[in-house]
C-alpha cells in the first residue's frame, strides 16, 4: 500500500513558474534529422571557434564551445529528466514480487533518456553554490520534491535529492561529468552515482536500495559535418539486497554499420549468474523485454510519443540570485532569441563573477562549503556506510515513515513551493566566520565540533545567521574543502583562453586531418597534448569509428 498523508494538495492553489523543459519536444525513433544540427552561416564554424582559442601548450580542457549549442537550462535542472515520468516512478514500491519490482525500476530508469531539445545541446555549467529546487504535482494529489546544488566546480559535481513522501520513494545522487575531446567528437563521461530507495521495502537501514549509473554522452561532428547526439557505453542498475543487476548498453553507431539510438542489455541474478531477461530496442523509441525462461517478449516502454511531466518552480521574483532559473535568466533569454553575442556576454558576466569570488576566497584564506549538502559519512556503522562515491548528501534528516512529517522536514530545508520566502542568501566570499545552517537534526553539539574538524579546512563561508526557512534547525555545518583549481572538463565554459597563436596560421585547416607518425613504418601516433599544470600527456582518438 502507498504511504498516504492525510492532507491533499490542490493544484489550483499554487501560482508557479513553468519549467524550462516545457518547451521541449521528445525525440521520436524515426526523427533522425531532429538529432542533427546544421551550423547556420551567421554562427560561423565550430572548428574556427575552437581554433581561435588555441595556442601552443594550451590545455584543451579550457576550450569553450559556442553559445548556439547551449541548452537553455542548467545541468541542475536537466537532472530532473530522471524523475519526469511519474507513471513509471510512482508504482514501483507497491510491486510485491522482487523480480517484477526490479524490472519496474529498469523501466523507470530507461523512460527519461528521450527527453531533450532537438539537435545537439549542452546544458549550462552550474556555478559553485548554484541551487535549483522544484516539485511535481501528481494525479493522486501528492507531490514530489527536488533539491540540487553545485557542490564542486573543479571538478564539477552536481548533487541532488528527490523524494515523493507519500509513495516512500527517495533518490540521492551526485553527477560528475568529465569531458574529452576525440577529434571530430566530444564525449561527456557521466561519472557519478544515484541511490534510489523504497522506504516501505527492504531489511536494510533506509529501505530497499537500488544503485544506478549513467551512460556517456557523445557529440559527433563538432568540427565538420552535421552534429549528432548519441548515448553510449554501459550503465548499471543494481539491487544488492535481492542480488539483481541490469547491464544496459547504449550502442553508438559504427562508421560502416549499426544504427543510431540502439540499446540492449540483460537482467540477471548476481548470486547464481542466471540471466532472467533480455532488453532490446531504441532508447528514443520502443524498448522490449524478453523473458528468457518462457521466451515471451513484450513492450517495456515506448518513448516515441511519450509525454513527460516537467516539474514546477517558484516564480522568478521569489527566487534567490543563485537559483538556476534566476541566475541564468538573461543568458537563457538571449539563447532563445538566437542572439548569440548577447548570450556570450551574459554568460561571461556570471563566469567572471565566479572567478572574482574564487580569487577573493583565496586571498582571504577561506574554503567554500555547500549550503544544502554535506560530506557523506561512509565509514563502518555511519549513516552512509559504503556510499563514499556519493560524495555529498542533503544536509538534513528526513526521518520516519509519516509522509506529513517528511514533507514538513523537506520544506524546512529551503524554499521549494510558491510562497516560500528566502530568508538568507549566499555571501561569497564571506567577511565573517559565521557557520552555515545545518539541517541535520540528529547532530549533537559535540558531533558538530567533530564534523568541523574533520574537513580539509576549517574556514567557513557566511550564508547569513538564519536558516532558509524558519522551521529549519540551525547548527554548524560540516566543512569540506573545495580548494581545487584544475578544470577537468573540455566543455567547461568558465575560462577564457588567449587567441590563436600566429603559428596556427601555417596550419592547413582545409585539408584532410591526418595523425602524425613515422611514414616508414606506416604507423600513426594519436593526437597528444601535455597538461600545462601537471605535465601529464593525454592521447586523443577519433571515436567516429
Amino acid at each position: 500500500m502507498p504511504l498516504h498523508s492525510h492532507h491533499a494538495h490542490r493544484r489550483s492553489s499554487l501560482n508557479s513558474n513553468r519549467s524550462s523543459t516545457d518547451d521541449m519536444r521528445p525525440d521520436s525513433a524515426g526523427g533522425a534529422e531532429d538529432d542533427a544540427t546544421i551550423v547556420e552561416p551567421d554562427q560561423g564554424n565550430v572548428l574556427s571557434h575552437i581554433i581561435s582559442q588555441l595556442r601552443p601548450g594550451a590545455d584543451l580542457s579550457r576550450v569553450t564551445l559556442p553559445t548556439f549549442i547551449l541548452e537553455p537550462r542548467s545541468m541542475l535542472e536537466r537532472i530532473t529528466n530522471f524523475m519526469a515520468h511519474p507513471e513509471t516512478l510512482l508504482p514501483m514500491p507497491q510491486i510485491d514480487d522482487p523480480i517484477k519490482r526490479f524490472v519496474a525500476v529498469v523501466k523507470f530508469y530507461l523512460s527519461g533518456w528521450h527527453i531533450k531539445p532537438p539537435g545537439v545541446k549542452k546544458p549550462l555549467n552550474p556555478i559553485l553554490g548554484e541551487t535549483f529546487t522544484c516539485y511535481w504535482e501528481y494525479p493522486d494529489h501528492t507531490r514530489g520534491y527536488y533539491i540540487a546544488e553545485q557542490t564542486s566546480h573543479h571538478p564539477p559535481k552536481s548533487s541532488y535529492f528527490f523524494m515523493a513522501p507519500d509513495h516512500g520513494i527517495r533518490v540521492d545522487g551526485t553527477l560528475k561529468p568529465r569531458s574529452k575531446f576525440l577529434g571530430n567528437s566530444a564525449a561527456s563521461m557521466m561519472e557519478g552515482i544515484s541511490y534510489l530507495r523504497f522506504l516501505n521495502r527492504g531489511k536494510s537501514r533506509g529501505g530497499e536500495k537500488y544503485i544506478l549509473t549513467q551512460p556517456n554522452m557523445y557529440a559527433r561532428g563538432i568540427l565538420f559535418g552535421k552534429m549528432k547526439y548519441e548515448l553510449g557505453d554501459h550503465s548499471y542498475v543494481r539491487c544488492p539486497e535481492n542480488n539483481l543487476t541490469a547491464d544496459i548498453e547504449f550502442k553508438t553507431k559504427g562508421y560502416f554499420s549499426g544504427t543510431y539510438n540502439a540499446m540492449g542489455g540483460v537482467i540477471k541474478n548476481e548470486k547464481t549468474g542466471e540471466v532472467l531477461y533480455e532488453l532490446s530496442g531504441m532508447w528514443n523509441g520502443e524498448m522490449h523485454i524478453k523473458d528468457l525462461v518462457t521466451g515471451h517478449k513484450e513492450l517495456l516502454f515506448n518513448a516515441t510519443n511519450a509525454k513527460h511531466t516537467p516539474p514546477r518552480t517558484r516564480r522568478l521574483e521569489e527566487q534567490a540570485d543563485r537559483e538556476s532559473q534566476k541566475l541564468w535568466r538573461s543568458t537563457v533569454l538571449a539563447v532563445n532569441a538566437r542572439d548569440h553575442e548577447k548570450a556570450t556576454d551574459e554568460k561571461s558576466k556570471i563566469e567572471d563573477r565566479q572567478r572574482e569570488e574564487a580569487a577573493k576566497r583565496a586571498e582571504e584564506g577561506i574554503d567554500w562549503t555547500p549550503k544544502l549538502f554535506r560530506r557523506v559519512r561512509a565509514g563502518p556503522g555511519e549513516s552512509e556506510e559504503g556510499e563514499a562515491d556519493l560524495d555529498w548528501i542533503l544536509n538534513a534528516t528526513i526521518d520516519g515513515k509519516d509522509p506529513k512529517t517528511m514533507t514538513e522536514q523537506i520544506l524546512a530545508i529551503t524554499p521549494i513551493l510558491p510562497g516560500q520566502k528566502v530568508d538568507s542568501d549566499f555571501e561569497i566570499p564571506p567577511h565573517t566566520s559565521n557557520a552555515a545552517p545545518n539541517h541535520d537534526n540528529n547532530l549533537q553539539p559535540e558531533q558538530n565540533a567533530a564534523a568541523q574538524s574533520s574537513g580539509d579546512g576549517n574556514d567557513l563561508i557566511d550564508f547569513g545567521d538564519s536558516a532558509p526557512n524558519a522551521k529549519a534547525v540551525t547548527a554548524n555545518q560540516n566543512i569540506s574543502s573545495q580548494h581545487r583549481t584544475r578544470s577537468e572538463s573540455l566543455m567547461d565554459d568558465d575560462q577564457h583562453i588567449n587567441a590563436m597563436n600566429d603559428k596556427m596560421g601555417n596550419m592547413n585547416l582545409m585539408g584532410p586531418m591526418q595523425a602524425s607518425g613515422n611514414p616508414s613504418t606506416g604507423k600513426n601516433r594519436p593526437l597528444e597534448r601535455t597538461d600545462t599544470e601537471t605535465s601529464e600527456v593525454d592521447s586523443f582518438f577519433d571515436a567516429e569509428g
